[in-house]
C-alpha cells in the first residue's frame, strides 16, 4: 500500500471518528439541555407581548386596583396587614390625650395574639378610672375606628373621688377586653388607611347620683341661705347677713352657696332664692324682719 493511499484513509477514519464523536455529543450528551431549551423558547414565545400589548395592560390593571382600592377605603372598618401590637398603645394615647388629667387613669395590658377563622387578633386588657364622658369618648373610639377593634367585655362601676379642697368628683371605674384585627395578606385593607371621625360630644351621666350626700364645699365664700337673714331692700338689690354675721348686697339671677337668687319682691319686702342641695331642689324665702311693739308703748296707749 502507497504512502498517498494510507493519508487518504487516516483521514477518512479521522472523518468518520470525528462525526461519530459529534454525533454522541449532540443527540445523547445535549439532547436533554436542547429540549429544554426548545420548551423555555415556546415559553417565550407564547408570552411575546409587545411594548403597546404591555402598556395597555399595565394600564387596565392599575385601573382596576384603584377601583378595589376605593371600595376597600369606603367600607366602614378595614383588617390591616400585619398589624404592630404597639399600635393599639399609641391608638388609646392619642384617644386619651385631651381627658382630665387629675381624674383619669387608664392601664393597657397585652395579653395574647390569638387565631380567628382566617384572621388573627391582639387580646389586651383595659381598666382604669375617668369620667363618665371620658370613658364614654375611650369606648366610643375603640368600636369606631377604621380598623377593625371589639370590645368583648366591659365592667363598670361608680366611684367618688375628692380633691384636697373636699369637692367631689363623681368617676367610673371599668375594665374591658379588646381585641384588634389584623390578617396575613392585605386582601381587607386600602392602600390608605384613613381613620374614622372617633370623636363623640357629650352625653348624659348615668352613673351621677340624684341624690348626694357629698355637697361642694363653699370655696368662694358666698352667702349660706341657711340661717340668712334679709337687712334692707334697695334699689340696687338686696342687703343680706348670714349666720356668721357677714353681709352681701345681691341682686337677681346672683349665685349664693348651692343655688341662685331667683326674685326681689320689692312689694312684700321678701326675696327668693332656688338651692341644690345634693340634688333636693329647694325653694327658700327670706322676708324682712319686723321690730315687735314695746308692751310698755302698748299699755301707755290703752290707758289713754
Amino acid at each position: 500500500m502507497n504512502r498517498k493511499l494510507k493519508s487518504t484513509l487516516g483521514l477518512l477514519a479521522l472523518l468518520i471518528f470525528i462525526s461519530v464523536a459529534g454525533g454522541i455529543y449532540i443527540f445523547i450528551v445535549q439532547k436533554g439541555k436542547i429540549k429544554d431549551m426548545h420548551a423555555e423558547l415556546k415559553k417565550l414565545k407564547a408570552n411575546d407581548y409587545n411594548t403597546e400589548q404591555l402598556t395597555a395592560q399595565y394600564k387596565e390593571m392599575t385601573a382596576r386596583e384603584a377601583i378595589l382600592d376605593s371600595v376597600l377605603a369606603s367600607r366602614k372598618f378595614n383588617i390591616p396587614q400585619n398589624l404592630s401590637s404597639i399600635k393599639f398603645f399609641n391608638f388609646t394615647n392619642v384617644v386619651s390625650s385631651g381627658f382630665a388629667a387629675d381624674k383619669t387613669q387608664l392601664n393597657i395590658e397585652y395579653i395574647e395574639q390569638k387565631p380567628e377563622k382566617e384572621f388573627f387578633y391582639y387580646e389586651y386588657k383595659l381598666h382604669g378610672t375617668g369620667t363618665f364622658n371620658n370613658v364614654h369618648q375611650l369606648i366610643y373610639a375603640i368600636e369606631k375606628s377604621k380598623e377593625l377593634k371589639k370590645i368583648r367585655g366591659l365592667s363598670l362601676s361608680s366611684t367618688v373621688q375628692t380633691d384636697k379642697d373636699g369637692v367631689p368628683s363623681f368617676l367610673v371605674n371599668f375594665s374591658m377586653n379588646v381585641d384588634v384585627y389584623f390578617s396575613s395578606n392585605n386582601r381587607f385593607a386600602s392602600s390608605e388607611i384613613k381613620e374614622n371621625d372617633i370623636t363623640t360630644g357629650s352625653i348624659y351621666d348615668i352613673f351621677y347620683p340624684l341624690i348626694r350626700n357629698e355637697l361642694p364645699p363653699n370655696l368662694d365664700n358666698l352667702l349660706d341661705v341657711q340661717g340668712a337673714r334679709l337687712l334692707a331692700l334697695i334699689p340696687e338689690g338686696a342687703f343680706l347677713a348670714d349666720s356668721k354675721g357677714n353681709t352681701y348686697l345681691l341682686w337677681e339671677g346672683e349665685q349664693v352657696y348651692l343655688g341662685y337668687l331667683t326674685k326681689i319682691d320689692y312689694e312684700h319686702n321678701r326675696v327668693s332664692f332656688i338651692l341644690n342641695k345634693g340634688g333636693i331642689i329647694e325653694k327658700v324665702d327670706l322676708s324682712l324682719e319686723k321690730n315687735e311693739p314695746n308692751k310698755k308703748n302698748q299699755n301707755k296707749e290703752i290707758q289713754k
